[in-house]
Formats: C-alpha cells, structure tokens, sequence
C-alpha cells in the first residue's frame, strides 16, 4: 500500500489517485521493481484537494485519519510506503522530516494495526529536484524485499477494547454503503 499526502488537480479531475506527472513516475517506480500499479493499493492521507493545492491542516488531516485506517484494515498490506512528508508524521505519529526517516523501514501502530511502515520521497520532490530521484530509486529497491517479509503478525484484541469495525463512523457507513457484492465500497483516495 501506498500513501500519499492529498488529491491534486488531476486526480480531482480524473478521480483516481497519483494521475498526474508523480503518478507516472510512481508507475515507473514500481516497474523497476517488478510491479504494476494494479498489483498496490493506493491511497491519500486526505480524500479530497485542499483549496488552492495548500498544505492539509492539522484538522483535515484528523477528519481524514479514520477513513486511511479502515481503508489500512481492509486492505491489510504487508507494507505501507509513506510518500512524503504529511504521509509519513501521520502514520509514523512523529514530526520527524522525511528527509531524517526515509529509506528506514519500521514497525508502527495505526489504529489497531501493527504495520511494516516505510517512508520515502514523494515522487514530487524528484520531479523539482533531480538528485532525488536516484534516492527515489534506492529506496523503491528495498521494497521487495520488505515484501518478502509479510505484514507484521497483529495482537489480538484484549477484552474489553474497541474490536475494528465496530461502532459508528467510516467503519459502520462502509459496511452501510457496500459494494455490488455486499462488502465494502473502497474510496479512490
């Protein structure tokens, strides 16, 4: 799984996440690694563009953390690259700049999950500054293997505590909204 920071002006337009210039560089990413873009699951940490392409409040960003959980428990990856800056302080709970963790994958909790969380460039910075694309590269290298490792096993709940998809909020409007085969109906962002 892949997680970026929000929707631009393409994929608002086209509706699908990582459409524009940074998507064709992930797609060539992922090639070089012996994956297509069907075979990840792509995400944004908020669902919808901030006006004028600013940088996501701290607000939006916990409007939008309950969808990126479900859509983290649902998909159950063995690994989550974060894309940049607002992806990996989210996901990694930390404000550390991704200049100082990329490239140094580690176990992390989102929600109830245990993740194997990998934080990286977002494609954007090699398109503006070129040397980053060779780190880009290094770092999509080590993918596989985190691959390789599977996703970290998960402790069970203990009584008492909150069991995932229970309750309200995304969880109970995504099993409300369902897909054509009665399960849940993924966003693209």
């Amino acid at each position: 799984m892949l997680v970026g920071e929000a929707p631009g002006a393409s994929e608002d337009r086209e509706g699908a996440p990582f459409v524009g210039a940074s998507g064709r560089l992930l797609d060539a990413l992922l090639e070089g690694i012996g994956l297509a873009r069907e075979e990840v699951f792509v995400a944004n940490v908020l669902k919808c563009r901030p006006p004028d392409n600013r940088d996501p409040r701290p607000e939006e960003v916990a409007n939008c953390s309950p969808w990126l959980e479900r859509q983290l428990g649902i998909v159950n990856p063995a690994v989550v690259v974060t894309l940049g800056n607002f992806a990996t302080r989210l996901l990694r709970g930390d404000p550390a700049p991704i200049g100082k963790v990329r490239g140094r994958p580690e176990l992390a909790s989102v929600g109830s999950r245990q993740v194997r969380l990998f934080p990286v460039f977002h494609p954007a910075a090699a398109l503006y500054r070129r040397p980053n694309l060779e780190v880009l590269e290094t770092d999509f290298a080590e993918i596989p293997g985190l691959l390789a490792l599977g996703p970290p096993e998960q402790t069970p709940p203990v009584a008492g505590e909150a069991v995932e998809g229970a309750g309200e909020g995304p969880d109970e409007e995504a099993g409300r909204a369902g897909g054509s085969d009665g399960g849940p109906q993924l966003g693209l962002f």
